[in-house]
């Protein structure tokens, strides 16, 4: 492996990180170490030539009010790369489900009654600690609980994840009880990565993972509950198709949706289905919408 390292203005890494969010800029990397105010812009690539060639597209690309300065390329070691990697990942927990690197698993102590997520993301996958996946988490963890509340059975309820990723959250609908638990992406290889993270939780047998875009991924089907982390824009575009696969009575999650284009999304939603009940939240410089149907009945 090569590493491309950066030393970055701290005041710019948020920026930077929602760039690479929104550029899908998956081998890109921003961290930083707040106790010693430093931030890092990091990359890593199977080889020098691809290092190489991908620093000259960012640098092109990168926006220009962002300042980084010429990084430093090195050889990694498979220990050196192993434990570059593993910086960016931190174990994070919400409502009594924790979501943990496994390669804390020998160590990680699982409080009484909780429950925990596996994650070993690969390269091009994260752990979850972005503020979109925790949104997501948050409104699924209360969506399981005010159904039981209401005395809905979960175990009958259907979860589909939209653009999966790793798996995050469709491994974490069967941790709050969902048993019907379906999750698609357009990149195959996501899809790989889901269902080696669910064999990982031994929910291999609870949740499905398939290949499919917004379109073929809804074929057949419809649920009660979907959560679509995706990007604004590809929300507003394949609105339609979000809303026609949610059961009377169900609820949609949409994220990846950058605060500032939070009301033209909610806008959009509000106009196409007028008769559920919308709500967004924000976290940092991200947020949410959620709509409730209300029930055929």
């Amino acid at each position: 492996m090569w590493e491309v390292k950066a030393e970055i203005n701290p005041d710019d890494a948020e920026a930077l990180d929602e760039y690479l969010a929104e550029s899908e800029g998956q081998n890109w990397h921003v961290y930083s170490e707040a106790h010693q105010r430093l931030a890092f812009l990091t990359g890593y690539f199977e080889d020098e030539d691809a290092a190489l060639g991908a620093w000259q597209e960012f640098r092109v690309s990168m926006p220009s009010d962002i300042e980084v300065p010429e990084p430093v390329f090195r050889a990694l070691e498979d220990q050196d790369w192993k434990d570059a990697y593993k910086q960016h990942f931190q174990a994070w927990h919400f409502d009594g489900l924790h979501w943990v690197p496994i390669w804390e698993r020998e160590t990680f102590q699982i409080p009484e009654g909780e429950d925990v997520v596996w994650l070993d993301p690969g390269m091009a996958f994260g752990t979850g600690n972005h503020e979109t996946t925790r949104l997501c988490v948050e409104r699924m963890i209360e969506c399981a609980r005010e159904w039981k509340e209401e005395g809905r059975a979960l175990a009958q309820a259907q979860v589909l994840d939209a653009g999966c990723g790793s798996g995050i959250l469709a491994i974490s609908a069967v941790k709050c009880g969902f048993g019907r638990v379906a999750g698609f992406d357009l990149d195959p290889v996501a899809v790989d990565i889901s269902r080696e993270n669910a064999e990982l939780n031994q929910v291999a047998g609870q949740v499905e993972f398939y290949v499919g875009d917004l379109i073929t991924g809804f074929e057949g089907r419809t649920c009660d509950l979907l959560i679509a982390n995706i990007q604004a824009d590809v929300l507003c575009r394949y609105a339609r198709e979000l809303v026609a696969v949610v059961k009377p009575g169900g609820r949609m999650v949409l994220s990846g949706i950058l605060a500032v284009e939070l009301e033209g999304v909610r806008q959009v939603f509000a106009e196409l289905c007028p008769d559920a009940t919308i709500s967004t939240r924000e976290l940092g410089e991200w947020s949410d919408v959620l709509a409730i149907f209300p029930s055929g009945a």
